[in-house]
């Protein structure tokens, strides 16, 4: 009596795709199953054999590399050097 029925489902459904559209949908699930896929990946990988130096790590954790902070510093500063050029 008090559960939601598969005739209350489909009528929320039928709503939620005239809201958001086929595409959207689609982009939304197509996500959330790599976002899934890359957590699975993630949790697989602490599982494994952890390396024994912990600043030689052949495995990442995600599908990127990590950069070091130093990398971005002389863009910042460039940025820096031309706004105050600009205020003199």
């Amino acid at each position: 009596m008090g559960g939601i029925s598969i005739w209350q489902l489909l009528i929320i459904a039928v709503i939620v795709v005239l809201l958001f559209g086929t595409n959207k949908l689609r982009t939304l699930g197509s996500d959330l199953g790599a976002s899934i896929k890359g957590f699975k990946k993630a949790i697989g990988d602490d599982n494994s054999a952890a390396p024994t130096n912990t600043t030689e790590k052949t495995s990442h954790d995600a599908d990127f590399a990590a950069k070091p902070i130093t990398d971005k510093q002389p863009e910042v500063k460039a940025a820096e050097e031309s706004k105050n050029k600009e205020q003199v």
